[in-house]
């Protein structure tokens, strides 16, 4: 029965069931896990003089006296009622809900939830629902054309089939963890008694999707681990390579790579990411990784997202690697047909040693020779589709992975656990730290006055705004707006340029370049450059709407300026207040560490808020939380390793199920399978 379409439902319908697919649900099983992203607490009736402003609440209450109503303007008309119960008196308006007046009985006392205003000593509600049943109700995520009642009507309907849903869990680990069974959990997320059965009931899915993906990754992982790989030992120009560096390697540096070359240098494949923040040096790491690779008689290539990115890191590793004798290329979508032909016959041959690229390296046509060290940059940019289709091109390859993306020392082993993770904490010394300023319209006409002033300097300016066009909704500002009155405003021997992403990658790369060589003095742009060129004469970015970024977001975009010598600010306009945006905008004050900013995003925002689960390769998790679950991750971890431990390919016939489960949430990417 849960495998039965969803059509066939009582009350779906063929309709319907068109809507239902748009929420991902097929079948009756599909719904049964289609779980509700809140609830309404009608359960508990409050009086009147114990409500609080803001709060969504219950009251009981009889009219005091008759209806007024009132048409404001064409499509708008309001009614209104004065209710009471035994301790005071609340003000109710509805607005174009003429068919209430009809039903409404002046006699009868009526069940109000909704969210309560005060006013001074005036109690006031609006548009509340007139409800029946003093119960927890759940709240769906919604598609146009299907409404709550819809919802809970069917999963309703699909109960009587819960205890159909088979039991993944072992039994010993519901006894350790003091787990509920599978049809109780099921029954209490949707339709909860209490909100202490709701919490019993999600802390077993959470425990469920935790373990299944804690197995998965491990699966993933043993898989990788077993596979063989070629040994590159040649590791004796390495010293050499380091001297002649302008600069002197700092302590993480130097742990990274020993790292990495250890794990170079043994007969199984490397699977290594390296975290490091803006400006930690992870391009030198990498490059001695590639010199051991050309140096051990191989070949080595770098992925990255944009091409003047790829640019970017083809001419700073060029000179440091040819002068060890090594060949460089450098293979984007732009160049000539003619010069890609004989860039590729050039990999094709071995003549080039280190190819550097975008995605134009895993097209049909490019053929390695000898392809065993796979390096791909900012890799949460790329699918692990296109990361694993460059590493086919080898003979089982070493693959590097780079981010300057700070990911929580907690999440790594979740958001990573099919990799090892190394991570430079360090910065190189002298660096200067970026001022940070969070500042008020107020400060506008000040902060003006400074533009000028670095640009006279002969200084370049990043201006960042969170959307290309004028919203009507929100206060926001527009990039294109932004740019138009900017020109108008900046003296005229100053280039304003203007990037986003509706602009074609050619058109980004060529304002990018443009940029970089000085032509533009200043660059309006959407969050687009958060992963850009180096500019080292940029030293002022500002980002209007700060309060719509995410910290983790607002320090990428930061960290766009402060690569050369000049000092170099970051100004953060506000225009939304709150608690929580004061918090965030003090961090950024405060910090330059990228991974104490990551985890006060994450404990302020969430994981939802943080980063799409799906970017990083990671299965969407329906009942579990990322920050808020840590304990239950820990705990699954442990029970993950006992499974493994006495079945490690989950090969045994009790462990069927957990398998199942697996293959089906790493489906969900379209980036992982289980052999």
């Amino acid at each position: 029965m849960l495998s039965r379409r969803i059509g066939s439902v009582l009350g779906v319908g063929e309709r319907r069931e068109k809507l239902f697919r748009r929420l991902g649900i097929r079948t009756v099983a599909d719904l049964l896990y289609y779980f509700p992203r809140s609830y309404e607490d009608r359960s508990t009736i409050k009086k009147i003089c114990d409500l609080k402003d803001g709060e969504m609440v219950c009251i009981k209450a009889r009219a005091q006296s008759n209806f007024s109503s009132r048409r404001v303007r064409k499509n708008l008309s309001y009614q209104k009622i004065t209710v009471a119960d035994d301790t005071g008196i609340a003000y109710i308006t509805w607005f174009n809900q003429n068919w209430i007046m009809r039903n409404f009985d002046l006699t009868a006392e009526y069940t109000y939830y909704g969210k309560v205003t005060i006013r001074g000593k005036r109690v006031e509600m609006t548009s509340p629902k007139i409800v029946k049943d003093n119960k927890i109700e759940p709240i769906y995520p919604l598609t146009a054309g299907l409404t709550q009642n819809v919802i809970r009507s069917a999963v309703e309907k699909c109960m009587p089939y819960i205890d159909q849903i088979p039991e993944v869990i072992p039994d010993w680990v519901k006894e350790k963890y003091t787990l509920c069974g599978i049809d109780y959990a099921i029954a209490n997320i949707h339709f909860p008694e209490t909100f202490e059965k709701h919490e019993f009931a999600r802390y077993r899915l959470a425990f469920e999707e935790l373990l299944i993906l804690q197995l998965g990754l491990r699966l993933l992982k043993q898989r990788r681990v077993e596979m063989t790989g070629t040994p590159l030992c040649e590791t004796s120009g390495v010293a050499s390579f380091v001297k002649k560096l302008p600069f002197a390697l700092t302590g993480a540096q130097k742990r990274v790579i020993d790292e990495i070359l250890s794990d170079m240098g043994r007969e199984k494949v490397m699977n290594r990411l390296v975290q490091g923040d803006v400006g930690s040096g992870k391009t030198a790491v990498s490059a001695i990784a590639m010199l051991v690779a050309a140096q051990s008689g191989y070949q080595a290539a770098m992925m990255a997202p944009t091409e003047i990115l790829a640019t970017q890191h083809f001419e700073s590793l060029t000179p440091l690697l040819e002068r060890e004798g090594i060949t460089v290329g450098l293979l984007t979508g732009s160049q000539p047909l003619s010069q890609k032909r004989e860039v590729c016959e050039k990999i094709e041959n071995g003549e080039i040693q280190v190819v550097i690229g975008t995605h134009a390296l895993i097209q049909d046509v490019v053929k390695f020779k000898n392809l065993r060290l796979v390096v791909t940059d900012e890799q949460h940019r790329f699918g692990v589709k296109q990361r694993t289709a460059l590493a086919e091109k080898g003979g089982s390859p070493h693959l590097l992975v780079m981010t300057a993306t700070p990911i929580p020392r907690t999440l790594s082993l979740v958001l990573y656990g099919d990799l090892d993770v190394s991570i430079i904490d360090e910065m190189p010394p002298g660096r200067k730290i970026i001022k940070t300023y969070a500042v008020g319209e107020s400060m506008r006409e000040r902060i003006n006055k400074f533009m000028l002033r670095q640009l006279s300097e002969g200084r370049q300016i990043y201006i960042v705004c969170p959307v290309i066009d004028e919203s009507e909704t929100l206060e926001l500002k527009a990039a294109t707006e932004y740019a138009d009155k900017l020109k108008k405003t900046v003296p005229k021997d100053y280039v304003v340029g203007l990037m986003h992403g509706k602009l074609s990658g050619k058109e980004k790369d060529d304002i990018m370049s443009r940029f970089a060589k000085g032509e533009i003095h200043v660059l309006v742009s959407t969050t687009v450059i958060e992963v850009g060129v180096n500019v080292p004469n940029a030293t002022l970015m500002i980002i209007e709407n700060a309060e719509r970024f995410g910290l983790s977001q607002l320090h990428q975009l930061r960290g766009r300026v402060g690569r050369g010598n000049h000092q170099s600010y970051c100004i953060l306009f506000c225009q939304g207040g709150g608690e929580v945006t004061k918090q965030r905008m003090e961090i950024m004050q405060q910090t330059n560490d990228g991974f104490k900013i990551a985890e006060k995003d994450l404990q302020l925002r969430g994981p939802g808020d943080f980063f799409g689960t799906r970017q990083h390769g990671l299965p969407e998790l329906k009942a579990a939380n990322l920050y808020l679950d840590m304990p239950i991750i820990a705990k699954a971890a442990r029970a993950a390793e006992v499974i493994l431990s006495d079945d490690s390919n989950l090969n045994l016939e009790h462990n069927r199920f957990l398998r199942y489960k697996i293959e089906k949430m790493f489906a969900q990417t379209g980036e992982f399978g289980l052999n």
